[in-house]
């Protein structure tokens, strides 16, 4: 069976960015059960970012996989054996946030060739980049997934992408220190988009599986 891995990068399993991920199995997972879908929640994991350990490097021994061993290891050996890829992640400080960079460190080095500079991924697949953040699309200061958006789009394919623009921050704004923020303003634009977001995610993610399976 053709498999999907999500890869989810917020540390709240149940806000915005879980949300949209699951919408986006449930999109997947609409045709009859003709793809398996898998989500690995990177805040429930205990691993490390590049250990500059080279061994992916090492002459006729080189791997596009990462051979550093914690509980990461399993994920990027399904993700190389994998039919797509989706990563999803809420904008913090205008970055994704430090797991999903950590995670992206281990992901993308090994397809990186120092002989040639070019970079090759086990296999190529489709790739959804998901984010979720408090910006607008008028005032967004997201630099999105940075220069991995490169190695992605060199390894595996141009990746798409879906934003979901000024979420909820909090369910109860009342409780906290936000002043700067309407929540007014914020649910008047939530009841106006957050549906729509929920189902482009939905979208998104049987679009990934019929082209897949196509």
């Amino acid at each position: 069976m053709k498999k999907i891995i999500i890869i989810d990068g917020g540390p709240r399993k149940a806000m915005n960015t879980a949300k949209m991920l699951q919408h986006f199995a449930d999109g997947a997972q609409s045709l009859g059960g003709q793809i398996e879908v898998k989500t690995v929640r990177l805040y429930d994991m205990d691993y490390k970012g590049c250990m500059s350990c080279m061994a992916c490097k090492i002459k006729d021994r080189a791997s596009n996989v990462c051979r550093f061993k914690d509980a990461l290891t399993p994920v990027l050996e399904e993700i190389a054996q994998a039919d797509g890829l989706v990563m999803g992640s809420p904008i913090y400080f205008g970055d994704v946030t430090g797991q999903m960079r950590t995670f992206l460190e281990r992901l993308a080095f090994p397809w990186l060739s120092y002989n040639d500079y070019s970079m090759t991924a086990p296999k190529r697949m489709p790739v959804l980049l998901m984010e979720t953040m408090n910006g607008t699309p008028e005032r967004n200061n997201s630099q999105h997934y940075g220069s991995m958006e490169y190695c992605i789009a060199s390894a595996l394919g141009q990746p798409e992408r879906l934003i979901a623009y000024n979420t909820y921050q909090v369910k109860d704004y009342s409780r906290f220190e936000l002043a700067g923020f309407s929540e007014e303003a914020k649910r008047q634009y939530r009841d106006t988009h957050w549906e729509e977001d929920l189902q482009r995610a939905f979208d998104a993610g049987r679009s990934m599986a019929e082209k897949i399976l196509a």
